[in-house]
């Protein structure tokens, strides 16, 4: 689509374990009436560079933001009604909402928040700078500094070896492992893992692990758009393809092929069309 970029950027070695991506968007037209905010393993950041971004949960009003921190969630959100074109986004790892945030990220799972209220006066200043900033090289260099300064700040608690093992198991995965099995790797009792589990990600295991399974499938039909569902559910370890469709359903809110005819044009199928300079 030629009047959508999006610019991508290698984060500095030391975010790495709490930064999946980050990057730029710029829509040169008019952006898309509604894009849905998929269930996902990583917590989300945006900073507009414009006009605020509406986002909306499920049979609720929409909001505006100029900036946002979201949790983990198990239900689309939609993103639109807004006239912003232009923002960096971020992909958290819930590692990296207790070092660059400061929270365990249950406390941020299934709402979205205003970023100055969860690092203050830096995320104001910062979201002022980077309006005034062409370059999306300097950009990046700013989120990093500012993020880089939360991470050398004191430590935060870090959640119990047994919960981050269960989390990394569900995420090499990519949902594979029952909850059962988890627990017994870690020694637990399938409950007290589940109550655990939840106060430490806001999900519960089981939920986690079909956000996991349904992350694998778009991620396929992002990079495939013509595979067969039956294929597609056979593959990812769905009973068959209406268990696949239900899933999809549930996660995102409307079918599988409902989702590539209104979303693929956009955001999904672009290439990234320049490398900012990056870290090595």
């Amino acid at each position: 689509m030629e009047d959508f970029e999006l610019q991508a950027h290698r984060v500095h070695p030391a975010l790495r374990p709490y930064l999946d991506d980050l990057i730029g968007y710029d829509y040169r037209g008019e952006p898309p009436e509604l894009h849905r905010g998929l269930p996902s393993r990583s917590l989300t950041v945006v900073i507009t560079l414009d006009e605020p971004l509406g986002i909306a949960w499920p049979d609720a009003p929409t909001q505006k933001f100029e900036t946002l921190a979201g949790g983990l969630h198990s239900t689309a959100v939609r993103i639109g009604q807004s006239p912003n074109r232009a923002g960096l986004q971020l992909a958290l790892t819930p590692a990296g909402s207790r070092a660059l945030l400061g929270l365990p990220p249950s406390e941020l799972a299934s709402i979205v928040v205003p970023l100055d209220d969860v690092l203050g006066r830096p995320a104001r200043e910062l979201s002022e700078q980077l309006r005034e900033t062409p370059s999306w090289a300097q950009r990046f260099a700013m989120v990093e500094q500012l993020l880089l300064e939360a991470w050398r700040n004191e430590p935060v608690p870090q959640p119990r070896a047994e919960i981050c093992w269960a989390w990394q198991r569900l995420a090499q995965t990519s949902g594979g492992v029952g909850v059962q099995d988890l627990a017994t790797e870690v020694g637990w009792g399938r409950r007290h893992l589940t109550e655990r589990f939840r106060q430490e990600y806001g999900l519960a295991p089981k939920v986690a692990a079909r956000v996991m399974r349904f992350e694998q499938a778009v991620q396929r039909l992002k990079h495939a758009p013509r595979t067969k569902l039956a294929d597609l559910a056979a593959d990812l370890g769905y009973a068959d393809q209406a268990h696949l469709s239900r899933e999809w359903n549930a996660l995102a809110g409307c079918s599988p092929r409902q989702w590539i005819a209104e979303e693929l044009p956009y955001v999904q199928d672009e290439p990234l069309v320049e490398k900012a300079e990056s870290w090595t």
